[in-house]
Formats: structure tokens, C-alpha cells, sequence
């Protein structure tokens, strides 16, 4: 992203920044519908490192070009004003994206999880409920490292059927998260389309004082 991001802004040359950006979103898009189907046949972060490229490339070219686009109309009186705000906004868009997508894998988590252990044929009905018992109070991402050692002393059998539905469970969850900015990106998008069919921001004239000055 940060090397990206460097590259674009000095070599932009006469590209217009809209068209820019449309390319950062379809590329974050992009990137994301690739990762998506990857995580439930990923055993080590090297598989990810192709669609992380992507999305990281496409983040890259939007933060080379949004700050410049969304400021160039304000007028250098006003401009540091408009900087904290942008700036605010996207920290607000930050915190906001990761709690609401960080909710929803853990909600889809729990449901997964307590539907696949009440359809198991090796749990028996009292470690279902507890298994449903524990998620609707407590429900957290868990290793299968972490998972066997709250596990210990249980049957082999129990062991193993747990682990394999906490597998399953974590990567339905990690795809329903990216949906979030998936659409995030999808939005953007379109939205880029209709940035290139209208005039780029031009920069505004120097305030009054400044141009008597």
C-alpha cells in the first residue's frame, strides 16, 4: 500500500485523480472477491499474499489521490479546517468498518458454530448445550492450539469433533467479515464511475489577503 501509494503520487502525471481512484476500488474489490473462496484452503499466510497484494495496491492508489481530491475546491483559509475533518471522518470510517465487520464474524461464529455442533452425531446432547451455553455468553475467535488446551481431559472423540467445527466455523465467519468491505469496495466503485463523469475539483484561488499580499 505505502509503496503504491508513493509510486502513484509522483507518477500520476496528467491521469486524472478520478480515474485513479476507480482503479484503487476495483482493485480492493478485486482483491477481496480473490481471498474470499482462498481462506478455507489456506495453511499458511503465504496463500494470501497474492490477493493482500491486490487489495493493498488498490488501498495504495486511493490514499495517493482522495486527500488531494477531496481538498482541492477548499480555499487555503479554510483548508486546515477541512484537513481535521477529513482526517476525522476517515478515522471515524476506520474504527466503525473494523468494529461492525469484527461483529459480524463473531455473530456468524456463534451461529455456525452452535448449528454444526447441534447437527454433530459424536457430541451428546449435554456438551451441545454447553457448547451453545458457552458461545452465547463468551463467544471469541479461538485457535485449534488454544481450543485443545480448554479442551483438555475431554474424550478424543469430543476433542477432535470440536476442533473440526471450530475449523469450519472460523473461515465461514472470516468470509461472511469481508463481505463488509467487499461492499465497501463495490460502493466505492460505483461511485467512481460517476467521479469520472463529472470535472475533477479544480484548486480554488488564494483567499483575498493572501493574493493582495
Amino acid at each position: 500500500m505505502f509503496a503504491v501509494a508513493l509510486l502513484a503520487g509522483r507518477k500520476a502525471g496528467r491521469r486524472r485523480p478520478s480515474a485513479i481512484i476507480r482503479v484503487g476500488f476495483a482493485l480492493v474489490a478485486a482483491g477481496i472477491v480473490v481471498l474470499i473462496p482462498i481462506v478455507p484452503r489456506a495453511d499458511s499466510g503465504w496463500y494470501l499474499l497474492i490477493p493482500l497484494l491486490i487489495a493493498g495496491s488498490g488501498l495504495g492508489l486511493l490514499v495517493s489521490q482522495l486527500n488531494d481530491y477531496t481538498l482541492a475546491p477548499i480555499s487555503e483559509e479554510r483548508v486546515s479546517e477541512a484537513a481535521g475533518v477529513n482526517s476525522a471522518a476517515g478515522s471515524f470510517g476506520l474504527s466503525f468498518g473494523l468494529a461492525f465487520a469484527g461483529a459480524i464474524m463473531l455473530a456468524t461464529l456463534s451461529i455456525a458454530f452452535t448449528n454444526k455442533a447441534e447437527a454433530s452425531a459424536v457430541l451428546t446432547p449435554a456438551e451441545q448445550q454447553r457448547v451453545a451455553d458457552v458461545l452465547e455468553h463468551d463467544a471469541e475467535v479461538m485457535s485449534n492450539t488454544q481450543l485443545s488446551k480448554q479442551l483438555a481431559g475431554q474424550p478424543k472423540a469430543t476433542q477432535a469433533e470440536i476442533i473440526s467445527i471450530n475449523t469450519d466455523a472460523r473461515h465461514l465467519a472470516l468470509q461472511v467479515a469481508l463481505l463488509i468491505p467487499l461492499l465497501a469496495g463495490l460502493a466505492g466503485l460505483l461511485n467512481s464511475f460517476r467521479m469520472v463523469r463529472i470535472p475533477d475539483p479544480t484548486p480554488s484561488n488564494p483567499v483575498e489577503g493572501v493574493a493582495l499580499g
